[in-house]
């Protein structure tokens, strides 16, 4: 039997909605404004028109219960917007 990517998560994930908007130095300086999908203990996912994001890359963020500095983890491109999960390093 093959197990899920979902079936793998460590922390439950709450389904969330609300303004985002990240900030990132490379691979140029950008801001972003994307929507929450979900949360969970150690970060989130979100929607985006970003399509240059890639894994190991830290990113500041502003969302509406939170603030501080994320990790890409991983980023789906989905023509052209994309979803991507995030690690929180810290908080502000």
């Amino acid at each position: 039997m093959e197990i899920s990517f979902l079936d793998r998560r460590k922390e439950p994930r709450v389904p969330a909605d609300g303004e985002l908007t990240l900030f990132c130095d490379t691979p140029a300086p950008a801001v972003v404004l994307g929507r929450l999908v979900d949360v969970s203990r150690s970060g989130f996912r979100a929607r985006h028109t970003y399509l240059r994001f890639e894994p190991g890359q830290d990113v500041r963020f502003e969302r509406p219960d939170s603030s501080g500095r994320a990790r890409v983890m991983w980023n789906r491109i989905l023509d052209d917007r994309a979803e991507t999960g995030f690690l929180v390093i810290d908080t502000l």
